[in-house]
């Protein structure tokens, strides 16, 4: 794992634990809510798509954040969502069964499905006992022998001891069709152990960053792991071409993989934007890219994040620094070149930056996300729906 990411992946973590992990359950108005479903039984797996009212998805890509089976309530499923997010969306069986959009109150809610039509809404608890108190987590995948059965993940904080399961062989990993198995962590935790066949074969133990991690078994039980889903399409470079307002000298292009944070470039405001002729501002950025940021005067003013579809070339025609517009092929009314900014004849110099290549003035501006997200670092992507 190279340092640039293994900073920015810790950064990111530090942002999390000190938004959103607190120290009891949060009460209904505040940062989280609760949702409860209570599915049809043919119903797999189901999952929650979640939204706020100006467009920012909660998760990053449907199906959404799979539903945890309560133990103590059979039939009962939950998942945590911002309380901003009070569009709702429950679905089952990798997507395929799902309600119509749901609006709720920014509060603990209970579903009662009997279909795709039939929902009930309650803000009374249908459910029996305490309701669990809220903790950030980050998802960890293993790939297992096949000799391996009833696949199970241990967690701690290395060197204090402090467990994040109640007792070995630790949490169940959710097996899925992709041959993975998925189970979530606090993001405290610093080391894990993935077992088996009720913890009697078991990897090492490893040492990790808290972000989301990809972890290969072999046969003898040693194990290798990534930050990079070896599943993800490996996409060619593509173009952004840019319109940048005339004041807004020496444009540059900060571009990004979310949520994992993984960086085109090494340090802000990223790289300068090539004046082509053609009237607009160029720069080839690897295909893996899904969030942009257009950038001016030295980084000193610039856009919101901008999420992309990866894979794809891109337009942004930037009117100032609160509206951008995105398209996928040459906009007919783009501003024309005159009104828009040149390339610089050099780089502009850098501002400060942490450790790792990632300059402050981005972690301020992430912060500043997480925090407006109450409390998440999520993808913009276009919501699912009937």
């Amino acid at each position: 794992m190279s340092r640039i990411k293994r900073w920015t992946a810790a950064l990111l973590a530090l942002l999390f634990l000190f938004v959103m992990a607190p120290a009891a359950a949060f009460a209904e108005g505040d940062d989280y809510i609760l949702i409860y479903a209570q599915v049809p039984q043919d119903w797999q797996a189901p999952h929650i798509w979640a939204w706020a009212d100006d467009g920012t998805n909660a998760f990053a890509a449907w199906p959404g954040e799979a539903m945890e089976a309560d133990a103590d309530n059979p039939g009962w499923y939950r998942c945590w969502v911002p309380a901003t997010a009070t569009n709702i969306i429950i679905n089952a069986s990798e997507g395929t069964v799902q309600t119509k959009d749901q609006k709720i109150e920014a509060k603990n809610a209970w579903f009662t499905i009997a279909g795709p039509e039939d929902v009930t809404i309650s803000y009374d608890q249908q459910t029996e006992g305490e309701l669990p108190e809220y903790v950030a987590t980050f998802k960890i995948h293993a790939q297992v022998p096949e000799s391996w059965q009833d696949v199970g993940l241990w967690a701690w904080l290395d060197p204090d001891g402090t467990n994040a399961f109640e007792a070995w062989p630790g949490k169940a990993m959710a097996a899925g069709e992709d041959g993975w198995y998925t189970a979530a962590a606090p993001v405290w935790v610093n080391r894990i152990i993935v077992n088996a066949n009720g913890g009697e074969v078991q990897t090492e133990d490893l040492s990790i960053d808290p972000a989301e991690i990809w972890v290969t078994v072999a046969e003898d039980g040693s194990a290798e792991f990534t930050y990079n889903d070896p599943n993800a399409p490996v996409a060619e470079d593509i173009t952004v071409r840019v319109k940048a307002p005339a004041d807004w000298t020496g444009p540059c292009l900060w571009a990004w993989s979310a949520p994992d944070g993984t960086n085109a470039f090494t340090s802000w405001p990223g790289e300068p934007l090539e004046d082509t002729g053609d009237g607009w501002l160029t720069l080839t950025v690897p295909g893996w890219v899904n969030s942009l940021i257009v950038n001016g005067n030295e980084g000193s003013v610039q856009t919101g994040d901008l999420s992309v579809e990866p894979g794809k070339d891109v337009w942004v025609v930037v009117t100032d620094a609160e509206n951008a517009a995105v398209s996928y092929e040459e906009p007919a009314n783009a501003a024309p070149a005159s009104d828009s900014a040149s390339a610089p004849a050099a780089e502009p110099q850098a501002p400060a930056e942490e450790p790792g290549g990632m300059a402050v003035g981005v972690i301020v501006a992430i912060a500043a996300v997480v925090i407006l997200a109450a409390g998440g670092v999520f993808l913009a992507m276009k919501k699912k729906k009937q």
